[in-house]
């Protein structure tokens, strides 16, 4: 343990010149970007940091909560390509392919519902209905804020239907919070794309710790209540949970805690080494111990369910309920403490430059 906790504090010390690094990378990325795009998608792209476009989120479809920015089904292919080298800088390589196979499943998604419609499975108006929520894989859209040339604040935000990514960055320092992806559905059951499972490892690995606790822990670990119907953080209430419920990591076996582990891991995991290395740094530091882990609802995959994990430094949501009896419809954020829209790194930037 004493070895693990020295080489959390070696790494924490690194990551400042990490930090600067991959920042510089993303900048310089995204400048590349920038420079692809035809002057008119420069301006709709271009936001202040101060304009709510930057700390306003949703991962409801384009037909129920529109955009600022570009859309991406817009972009020549050659912007396309240079995008996705942004991205690419952002986010790990498991990220990034989450982030692309959830806009996969936004074609899916329509192209299932045209198919039970052809089938007489559902009527006219329903189908009307769901061509207007604009399922598309185009309709994403990239805002970036700020002045991301210098070495100053700035912003880049893609989000669309279940995904949010919400980059902030200022001087040598950066944060990727609130990180919000979803999947629907969360496993594809019909076309050629059948067992699809963009966010497999985040359903599998709560089941696998639920399911190895034993009695006593696992009536500790389940909170009562009705299944919520979201994530508790959604966009319209309040940000960041304050009460520590369910059980603590202490309370857990060394196997128990290894796979509370693996499942903290899955959603660090799709940020920037980094900034992954950064918080499994913090973790380590502070030890699983003070880690508190909460399920609502059942034991088994396709039926409603729910997990918190929750300590002082971060917070992770996910969410399985969907619109019908079965339970294929996931929702998933992480969040770090204090850093919502990179909330600390901007005031400390703020502070040194104005004593500067």
């Amino acid at each position: 343990m004493r070895f693990l906790f020295l080489i959390a504090l070696l790494l924490w010390a690194f990551t400042p010149a990490l930090h600067a690094q991959s920042i510089d990378q993303m900048r310089a990325k995204t400048l590349i970007f920038l420079e692809s795009l035809e002057e008119a998608q420069k301006n709709q792209i271009l936001f202040a940091m101060e304009d709510s476009t930057r700390t306003q989120w949703t991962n409801l479809p384009l037909g129920l909560a529109a955009r600022s920015g570009v859309r991406y089904g817009d972009l020549s292919e050659g912007s396309k390509i240079a995008f996705h080298q942004v991205l690419s800088a952002m986010l790990s390589s498991q990220g990034y392919l989450k982030t692309f196979s959830i806009m996969q499943v936004d074609d899916i998604l329509h192209e299932l519902f045209e198919i039970q419609f052809n089938r007489g499975q559902i009527n006219e108006n329903a189908i009307k209905m769901i061509r207007g929520l604009n399922w598309d894989y185009g309709n994403y859209y990239v805002a970036i804020a700020g002045s991301p040339e210098d070495d100053g604040e700035w912003g880049l935000k893609f989000e669309g239907h279940h995904i949010s990514i919400n980059l902030t960055g200022a001087g040598g320092q950066f944060t990727m919070t609130p990180f919000f992806l979803g999947s629907d559905p969360a496993v594809v059951e019909d076309t050629q794309y059948a067992g699809l499972r963009p966010l497999s490892k985040e359903e599998d690995y709560g089941f696998w710790l639920i399911n190895a606790l034993d009695e006593g822990q696992k009536a500790k670990a389940t909170l009562e209540g009705k299944v919520p119907t979201d994530i508790i953080t959604s966009p319209d209430r309040p940000q960041w949970i304050e009460e520590f419920q369910g059980i603590k990591g202490a309370e857990l076996n060394e196997g128990q805690q290894k796979i509370l582990h693996y499942l903290i891991e899955e959603y660090i995991g799709n940020l920037h080494p980094a900034k992954a290395e950064e918080y499994l740094a913090k973790l380590h530091a502070r030890g699983m111990n003070e880690v508190y882990f909460a399920w609502i609802g059942s034991y088994e995959p396709m039926k409603p369910h729910y997990y918190v994990i929750h300590s002082p430094d971060f917070l992770i949501e996910y969410d399985n309920v969907g619109f019908l009896d079965n339970a294929n419809h996931i929702h998933s954020i992480w969040r770090e403490k204090g850093n919502n829209f990179g909330e600390d790194i901007l005031k400390k930037h703020r502070l040194e430059h104005n004593h500067n």
